[in-house]
Parts: structure tokens; sequence; C-alpha cells
């Protein structure tokens, strides 16, 4: 069957799971070639012979399985990175989140923080690689998490800056040291209706933040503000602004301002704490 009778086809099969059938197409096909995209284009009547195999992964995608798990690999701000199913995709909202940390690091000029919930090393590889005198201390409670965010430390040499530990928050940690707490924690709503593409195949627990779907990140905030440091840059949902506003004030923080995202709605906020 020849590539661009494969890519027709497999753009059909894609149209009721994804906004953009025939990229995602080009881009299953060029990762299957181990071909670049404008390979696809140059040598469209070459015939593939193993193609049964591709349709396989167009048949996961149609599923609608996301198509980084499909791959192996995720985009996020800089870098490439490994991710699996079990391990939430990093979004990119959460490169908002790094950006805000980064300027307090430089300004404070800041050597050790923490990051609660690391899911696949995202946020402290990029915070790793920015800054070369910064240690991180990573937790997380799923093991896949702690696997997968290991493996990718070490493929960017950060073994030796970035510590990959097992901890809800940070219960038992000695702070004594840290300036900042950096975290994407969950804080979806039990209760909310996610795509099926989000619901079917990333890990619950990295999603779900309870009931209202802001539990933990209260929690996050009480922990942080108990183990005196200084700074905490957290991510949220784009509607609990409000309710987390009337938190801080019945606990006393005076000091933080919320950020919003690419489009406009809330998606984070940072606390100083003293």
């Amino acid at each position: 069957m020849r590539i661009r009778d494969i890519l027709d086809e497999a753009t059909l099969k894609l149209k009721e799971s994804c906004p953009r059938p025939q990229f995602e197409a080009e881009l299953l096909l060029s990762n299957f070639l181990k071909k670049d995209r404008v390979y696809l284009h140059i040598s469209d009547n070459i015939e593939v012979e193993n193609y049964q195999e591709f349709f396989k992964l167009i048949d996961r995608r149609a599923n609608f399985e996301p198509l980084e798990y499909i791959i192996g690999r995720v985009s996020f701000y800089d870098i490439t990175l490994k991710i699996k199913k079990g391990v939430l995709i990093p979004r990119p909202e959460t490169e908002i989140l790094i950006d805000r940390v980064s300027e307090i690091i430089e300004k404070e000029n800041i050597k050790n923080i923490i990051e609660v919930g690391v899911g696949s090393g995202a946020i402290s590889i990029v915070l790793a690689r920015k800054f070369p005198n910064l240690k991180i201390l990573a937790t997380d409670i799923l093991d896949s998490a702690i696997n997968l965010a290991k493996e990718n430390i070490k493929e960017f040499g950060l073994e030796k800056r970035v510590k990959v530990i097992k901890r809800n928050i940070i219960d038992k940690l000695d702070t004594s040291n840290i300036d900042l707490v950096v975290s994407n924690p969950p804080y979806i709503a039990n209760s909310f209706k996610l795509e099926p593409n989000v619901a079917n195949y990333e890990p619950k627990e990295a999603l779900f933040g309870g009931e209202r779907g802001d539990e933990l990140i209260k929690r996050i905030v009480l922990d942080v503000k108990r183990g005196g440091i200084k700074y905490l840059a957290c991510e949220m949902g784009y509607d609990q602004r409000e309710p987390l506003e009337e938190f801080f004030k019945q606990k006393k923080i005076e000091d933080y301002n919320f950020y919003k995202d690419l489009a406009g709605l809330d998606r984070g906020f940072i606390i100083k704490y003293f």
C-alpha cells in the first residue's frame, strides 16, 4: 500500500477522534517509518509493506488514546520527554507555571526547591536545565510516575541535582533549606466529566483533587506554610480563584497573586508567606 493511500485511509479513520486527523496521521506514520513528515510528501508513491501494523496504531488513536502515549514521547517547553500510560501528559499551560517560578528563582537567587507531584519530570527537568545551580527534591505517590521521572531525569543527565522520592505532599521532609515549592497537583472535581481521551487513559490520581477539586491544593498551601517555606507556585482549575481567595483570607495568607493562561482563564497562583 502506498504512503499516499495509507494517509488518506488513516485520515478518514481519525476524523471522529481528533481535531487534526491528517496532521496526526502524518505524525503517526512518520514515527512508524522513523522518517520526518517531509519524507511522506516527497515519497508518497513508496509502498509500505507492513502497513497493517501501522493501522493498529491508527485504531488506538481512533479509540481516543492520546497520541503521546502511542508514540511514547511528548514535547514540552524546550524538550522532548518519554511518556507512557499511567503518567499524566504535561500540558502547555504548565509552561506558564515554569516561567513564573523562573522569575522567582532568578530574583531571589534560590538554590533549593521541592516539586510536589513530579509526574513525568517535566517541571523539574526544565527548571534544572534553566538553572545549573538549582537542586530539586521531587515527590510523587505513583510508582509509574516516579519510575518514568527517573528515566527522563537520567536521559538529561540531571540525577545529581534532581532527586525523586515517594511521598504524599511534603510529609516528614526536611524543609529547612527549601525556599520554594512548585506543584501542578490534581485539581479537577470528582464529578467533572472529562473527554474520553483523558478519562479513559490518563491516571485518575493525577487528575481528580476531591469532591470540589481544590482539597489537595488547600492541603499543599497549609503544608508549605507549616514548613516555613517562603514561596509556593501552584497550578489550579480555571474556576477555583474565588474559593481559594476565601481560603487564603481564612488562613491569614495575605501576599498572593493569581495568573492567567493564554486563553485568559485563571490558571495558577503564587504565594509569598513572609
